[in-house]
């Protein structure tokens, strides 16, 4: 397959190329979005709140057909802010919803009981799972004697629409996940269609651990010192609420005020659901697993205590590196994964290490703070080498995406989501050469399939762009391009924006592997 021109493509969606300069930012400060939500409610001071560790769920049971997990999906209140309550959406109603600790070859099969008032849709962000456990948009899970309809009202400007493929079920269903995938940061969300991020920025949305025998042979931090940190941002009412100004709170009709259009970002900075939460750590290295699980919100991580400090990164979307690479700061979109392992031994006992944001200021500008409390003796290692990684040579069709805006409607290639008709429909086994363009900041997530990154531009890859992606972060006017290879599994799948407002204003793509 021949690509058009990069103008002639822009044509073909109808765009005109404009002046990098003149193209507007989708988070803070953009068109669409004057800034964040502001908070009413007493915020607790930074770095007074303990940070909880995740502790993995236990599995119902384990059966030759692997380990079985029970989740009833439910409202209830949780102790965020202090001296508040804050009504949640959770998976067992917690917010975050159960750690999962999965082995790499055991599936999991999670059974799943919805007792909220409206459908979901469960997304195992960078599982490899066949189409109808991959949480596509409109496979819904009803809550028990609501009408199991496959059809959705429209909204943001879209007709009303029926999906015939839609897998629905209604009260109970059982999603399996093969895990024939290596060890990696993983997590889940919810994914309905038109709501994805009301019903995330409610608290559906929980992490998972993929562990397998060649991560497990290197002497890597881990037990105590290995830290899942799953880092979002809300803004609380005077009650103590979330803020989210959907123009419907029932979320039965789609729609959301034009204050978040660009994307919903909070002034309040949550660590595993604890705004600006404090750890003690040894004078050792320790493991950090760190999961952008923001609406819009980009982070720009940095650690600041006495000397230089900096990430070692070893893994990213997809697990290990090839080899371990330094950064001073890393630059997180919403939806990526950065395993990093963090030297502690660096710093005297006493001292305090804190992890800020660069991109923002104030609230948002502050994530979570170490306490170096104690000495420790440490056998860890970082070795120079952590995994074979294939290169991926596209031989197979070369495909165009473009994301972009008309008004203010997100599209891709021109056009809004549609479910019943794939806009791509690569071949399964072809190595593929993706080229993404975009005229303004968009986090790019791909379903079904890791890739590799080959470029930006004329350039090689960026300095967070090593290893097996799932997610990428697109620079506004600059085209970034992919290595793509389905191999798994046939079907349905998903390419979208994961500034989830962004992806319910029909900034999704449907592709058929076939």
């Amino acid at each position: 397959m021949t690509a058009p021109s990069r103008r002639g493509f822009l044509k073909l969606a109808g765009l005109a190329l404009a002046p990098v300069p003149a193209l507007a930012a989708c988070q803070g400060g953009g068109v669409l979005n004057p800034g964040p939500l502001t908070s009413t409610a007493k915020l607790p001071e930074p770095f007074t709140l303990p940070l909880p560790k995740p502790t993995p769920a236990r599995p119902v049971r384990t059966t030759a057909a692997g380990d079985h997990y029970a989740m009833t999906l439910k409202t209830a209140e949780a102790r965020i802010l202090p001296g508040y309550t804050t009504e949640i959406w959770g998976y067992d109603g917690t917010f975050p919803g159960p750690f999962l600790e999965a082995r790499s070859g055991t599936p999991l099969i999670v059974t799943q009981t919805n007792r909220l008032p409206v459908p979901v849709a469960t997304h195992l962000h960078g599982g490899i799972t066949p189409p109808t456990e991959d949480g596509f948009p409109t496979d819904l899970l009803h809550p028990t004697g609501h009408a199991t309809m496959a059809g959705h009202q429209g909204g943001h400007g879209m007709p009303a629409m029926h999906d015939p493929y839609a897998h629905i079920a209604e009260g109970r269903r059982d999603y399996r996940f093969p895990m024939r995938q290596r060890a990696a940061t993983l997590w889940y969300h919810d994914h309905r269609m038109d709501f994805t991020g009301a019903q995330v920025w409610k608290g559906l949305a929980g992490m998972c651990v993929v562990r397998d025998a060649q991560e497990g042979a290197l002497p890597l931090p881990d037990g105590d010192r290995e830290l899942p940190l799953l880092i979002c941002d809300r803004a609380f009412d005077a009650d103590g609420r979330f803020i989210y100004p959907s123009t419907d709170p029932t979320l039965t009709r789609p729609g959301m005020d034009e204050a978040i259009a660009g994307g919903a970002l909070g002034d309040v900075v949550l660590v595993n659901g604890v705004p600006w939460p404090y750890t003690e750590v040894a004078a050792a290295r320790y493991r950090l697993r760190l999961i952008n699980g923001s609406n819009a919100r980009r982070y720009e991580l940095r650690l600041d205590g006495p000397g230089e400090g900096g990430f070692v990164q070893i893994g990213g979307d997809g697990g290990l590196l090839p080899a371990p690479v330094r950064h001073q700061t890393l630059r997180v979109s919403p939806g990526e994964r950065f395993d990093v392992v963090v030297d502690f031994g660096q710093y005297a006992v006493g001292s305090t290490v804190t992890l800020v944001n660069t991109a923002a200021s104030g609230g948002p500008g502050q994530v979570m703070r170490f306490h170096v409390t104690r000495k420790a003796s440490d056998d860890s290692a970082v070795p120079a080498r952590l995994s074979d990684l294939p290169k991926l040579t596209p031989s197979g069709a070369h495909r165009r995406l473009v994301f972009s805006r008309n008004g203010s409607r997100w599209r891709i290639n021109g056009r809004p989501f549609d479910p019943d008709t794939p806009l791509l429909r690569p071949r399964f086994g072809d190595t593929e050469r993706w080229s993404i363009l975009s005229v303004e900041r968009h986090p790019f997530h791909l379903h079904g399939a890791f890739f590799q990154v080959l470029g930006r531009g004329a350039a090689g890859p960026g300095r967070y762009d090593v290893g097996w992606k799932d997610t990428v972060e697109l620079s506004p006017g600059t085209e970034v391009h992919l290595a793509v290879r389905f191999d798994a599994y046939r079907g349905r799948y998903l390419a979208h924006c994961h500034n989830l407002e962004h992806e319910d204003m029909a900034m999704m793509a449907t592709l058929q592997i076939t």
